[in-house]
């Protein structure tokens, strides 16, 4: 019933648009100039908009949602205006809208469920901020830097440059690493050294390139230890903190000096020993 009712709607909107256009005469050029002109007007307000926006040092995820809603709402308006010059009864135009939606919204509920989803978790991610452009975050089994929060979906680029869309949803309904949002972060280091190997030296060793490396902090000091005796060598950890920008530039040289002030002091790092037995194979060939 409701879909006759809509199909019979739909037809006379059809109807009464190419009547519109058949009558307009000049006017449906300069609907169509007016037309091509907004809709350009309409990408640079967009732009516009956003840079407006980005000036007043706001997230720019909320800049993207704010300059997304202001173009639809402009296209909207240059299709209406269109429609007026025409003469074109723009409440059969609303109400066609209206019922094609209805309709469409009937038929893909499953799919528009899931727009409503991303752009309820959209929302979400810009006024909560569990994360913003610029932080290196992981989340739904990828991870990346925050390239650009968009109604839908995030953009993430890897390490390698690779851009990853990941829809908004996904991210808020698991579980989100944020390894940028604190200002300090811990360095986890773990070193395997031989059982004859005096303590006391490798965490001398570790004490004093930590002591020399002006980036890791004095407070929270650093923690040097044994941390467990395995079946081939003891586990030594050290954990420094660091600001969160010089993260991955203090791991790499602290891990070089580590290798070259052990080889200076001879501290041995061993390697993993297996023992293989072999079966006799001659005394089963001749039982």
């Amino acid at each position: 019933m409701i879909s006759g009712t809509t199909t019979q709607v739909s037809q006379k909107t059809i109807e009464t648009f190419f009547h519109a256009v058949k009558n307009s005469g000049p006017k449906l050029i300069y609907a169509i100039i007016f037309l091509i002109v907004g809709l350009y007007g309409c990408k640079w307000l967009k732009r516009y908009s956003k840079k407006i926006i980005l000036k007043y040092n706001i997230e720019r995820g909320v800049a993207n949602f704010a300059s997304y809603a202001i173009y639809g709402s402009s296209v909207l308006m240059v299709i209406m205006t269109c429609l007026d010059i025409i003469n074109f009864p723009v409440q059969s135009f609303m109400t066609v809208m209206v019922s094609l939606i209805g309709v469409i919204g009937l038929s893909l509920g499953l799919a528009f469920k899931e727009i409503l989803s991303n752009l309820g978790a959209g929302m979400i991610i810009l006024f909560f901020q569990p994360f913003k452009t610029g932080d290196y975050i992981g989340g739904s089994g990828v991870e990346g830097t925050v390239d650009d929060i968009q109604i839908f979906s995030t953009i993430l680029k890897t390490p390698d440059n690779k851009a990853i869309i990941v829809p908004n949803f996904k991210l808020t309904s698991d579980n989100i690493i944020n390894y940028t949002h604190q200002e300090k972060r811990r360095i986890d280091f773990s070193f395997s050294v031989a059982y004859d190997t005096n303590i006391k030296v490798v965490k001398d060793v570790l004490a004093k390139i930590f002591k020399e490396d002006k980036r890791i902090l004095r407070d929270p000091e650093p923690i040097i230890g044994l941390n467990t005796l395995g079946e081939n060598a003891m586990q030594i950890v050290a954990r420094p903190w660091v600001k969160t920008d010089d993260y991955w530039s203090v791991y790499f040289d602290v891990m070089e000096k580590v290798k070259s002030k052990f080889d200076e002091n001879n501290i041995e790092i061993p390697f993993p020993s297996r023992v293989i037995y072999y079966k006799n194979c001659d005394e089963d060939i001749k039982k």
